[in-house]
C-alpha cells in the first residue's frame, strides 16, 4: 500500500512516537537539572515552567493559524490547541518568517540541561549523569531529526501550503543562499 503524500489527520502512532521523543528529552533534561546540589528542585521548577511556556507559545503563535487546527497533527497539538486558544488566520501562518533567533528557545530545552550536566560532571563524575547527557544529545539531535524529517514534516499538509520552518531548514534553500 502506497503512503499518502500528506495526512489530513496523522495516524496516532506517529503522534505517540513524536511525543515520546519530546517527553523523553524533557524528562532527561529534568532529571539532569534536578541533580544540581542544593538548588536542583528550584531549577527543576523553572525548567518545567519554561517547557510549558514554550509549548503554549507554539500553540498560541503557530498552531492557531495552522492547517491542523482542530485536526490531528504529527504532535497532537492540533487537537489540543482549540481547547486553549481561538482559531487564528491561516494566511498569517504563511506570512510568518521564522529565523534561527526564533527557534533558539526550543534548542535551550536541551542546551540548558546539557550545560548543567557538564558542570555536574566536572564537579563530581557520575555515570548516570554522563549516560543521561549522551541520551539527551541523541534524542535532541538524531531522535528529533528523525521525527521531523521522516514522520512529521514529510507528510505535512501545512508544509505544502507554506511553512517558514520548512523554508528555514530546507536543504534546497540552504544551497540557494550559499550561491
Amino acid at each position: 500500500m502506497a503512503q499518502p503524500k500528506t495526512y489530513s489527520n496523522y495516524p496516532y502512532w506517529i503522534v505517540l512516537v513524536s511525543n515520546l521523543v519530546s517527553l523523553a528529552t524533557y524528562g532527561l533534561g529534568a532529571f539532569i537539572i534536578s541533580q544540581t546540589p542544593k538548588i536542583g528542585y528550584a531549577l527543576l521548577g523553572l525548567y518545567i515552567t519554561y517547557i510549558i511556556w514554550l509549548e503554549l507559545r507554539v500553540m498560541s503563535k503557530s498552531c492557531v493559524n495552522c492547517f491542523y487546527f482542530g485536526k490531528c497533527c504529527a504532535f497532537g497539538k492540533g487537537k489540543i490547541t482549540p481547547m486553549l486558544f481561538k482559531k487564528g488566520d491561516p494566511k498569517k501562518f504563511l506570512r510568518t518568517n521564522i529565523t534561527w533567533k526564533d527557534i533558539l528557545p526550543d534548542f535551550l530545552v536541551s542546551i540548558i540541561p546539557l550545560i548543567a550536566g557538564i558542570v555536574l560532571l566536572i564537579i563530581k563524575f557520575n555515570w548516570l549523569i554522563l549516560t543521561s547527557i549522551v541520551l539527551l544529545v541523541v534524542l535532541a539531535s538524531a531522535g528529533s531529526g528523525f521525527v521531523r524529517s521522516s514522520l512529521a514534516c514529510k507528510f505535512c499538509k501545512q508544509r505544502e501550503l507554506g511553512c517558514s520552518a520548512e523554508q528555514l531548514f530546507s536543504k534546497k534553500n540552504a544551497t540557494k543562499k550559499k550561491n
